[in-house]
């Protein structure tokens, strides 16, 4: 696939073309049926080599932390089980789903996302109305939906947010799941049911906030491995994944902005301290808002687009505090008065240092 397409942000398949198609080219190892790559493949293209591949590609690391848990999911998908990636919001869920899917089926655009108003034709399948009602049910007038098409193709499934789904709509997943069977009722005339092809498994994703907003079923929590998703404890470890994260979207948007090292330690110690609800040994109340690694990067970006359209060429601490105010304080008051309060300790703690002061007058604006 042409990588350079014009598009705002790629599938993975084709934002990782080269990478995918250097491992492929040295891959030698085993492989489930259906799947591009093999597991040890897979592996890599998520986890990253640091060495060059075929045509001097280096594989790099997607997922920072978590190691363990991507070599279990890649196994898990390998059998006849499915998979569910929970945990907290921006612990990655969906993008580690994402490269999976670009890994063993070169397709990543099988996909539900869940919510209240998904029902299941939307999953499974629908109709052409006019071609049904001129010609009956049928293969031609039927309109085939993502579950329809993975296990038509051999695909994954990735579905989003599952628990935001109806109980009833996840539980179509249940016979599936089992048999690797769709069943068609409609089609008299015709074989009334599909059969998944080799490479179908579904990958699941659950936000541990939303729990028990439609509790999953006994029997469909039973045709799933659980795997929690921990956020990023190492303060170096979000500064390296926020760095890379932002040259690369700084890069596509042409934005010419300086990032310098320190900022961006500065600001994941500011997310950690106020998830952690600590500062320097002081507790504070931790805000009701949930802190990520993706909105740190969005405030980074945010905050280096400013800078870029407005005449300034080097991120300051104060650019980033400026947009973290919008992440912190969104539809809980009381967060506005949290927020002033950790700034009040970091005002007292750190007064000698020039970047934190910085960065407190920037959030004061």
């Amino acid at each position: 696939m042409n990588n350079t397409i014009a598009a705002q942000r790629l599938p993975a398949e084709m934002r990782f073309a080269a990478e995918l198609a250097a491992l492929a080219q040295a891959d030698s190892g085993p492989r489930p049926a259906g799947w591009r790559l093999s597991p040890r493949a897979a592996r890599t293209f998520i986890l990253g080599s640091g060495v060059e591949q075929g045509g001097g590609v280096t594989i790099t690391r997607k997922i920072h932390g978590n190691d363990a848990l991507v070599e279990r999911a890649i196994v898990t998908l390998a059998g006849q089980r499915g998979l569910m990636l929970a945990g907290e919001p921006g612990t990655a869920k969906s993008l580690l789903s994402e490269l999976l899917a670009a890994a063993i089926s070169g397709n990543t655009t099988m996909s539900v996302q869940g919510g209240a108003g998904v029902v299941e034709e939307q999953i499974r399948y629908g109709w052409n109305y006019a071609l049904l009602l001129r010609d009956g049910p049928g293969n031609a007038a039927l309109v085939p939906g993502p579950l329809h098409r993975a296990m038509q193709l051999g695909l994954l499934l990735r579905f989003e947010e599952i628990t935001r789904c109806a109980t009833e709509v996840q539980d179509c997943l249940v016979p599936v799941l089992s048999e690797r069977l769709l069943q068609i009722p409609e089609l008299k005339e015709e074989q009334p049911y599909l059969l998944a092809q080799p490479g179908f498994n579904v990958i699941a994703t659950a936000n541990l906030r939303d729990r028990g907003v439609n509790e999953m079923s006994a029997a469909l929590k039973r045709r799933f491995n659980f795997e929690t998703m921990q956020p990023l404890e190492s303060i170096a470890t979000q500064v390296t994944l926020i760095g890379d994260e932002v040259r690369r979207e700084l890069l596509a948007a042409n934005i010419g902005v300086a990032v310098p090292p320190d900022v961006l330690t500065l600001l994941a110690s500011a997310f950690h301290e106020l998830r952690a609800g600590a500062v320097d040994g002081i507790a504070i109340e931790r805000p009701g808002t949930v802190l990520s690694t993706a909105q740190a990067i969005s405030v980074v970006c945010d905050a280096a687009s400013q800078c870029w359209y407005f005449g300034e060429t080097v991120l300051r601490p104060a650019h980033v505090a400026r947009y973290l105010l919008g992440t912190v304080i969104q539809d809980d008051q009381e967060d506005r008065r949290r927020f002033s309060e950790y700034l009040r300790i970091v005002a007292r703690k750190r007064s000698l240092r020039p970047d934190w002061m910085d960065f407190v007058a920037g959030a004061r604006e």
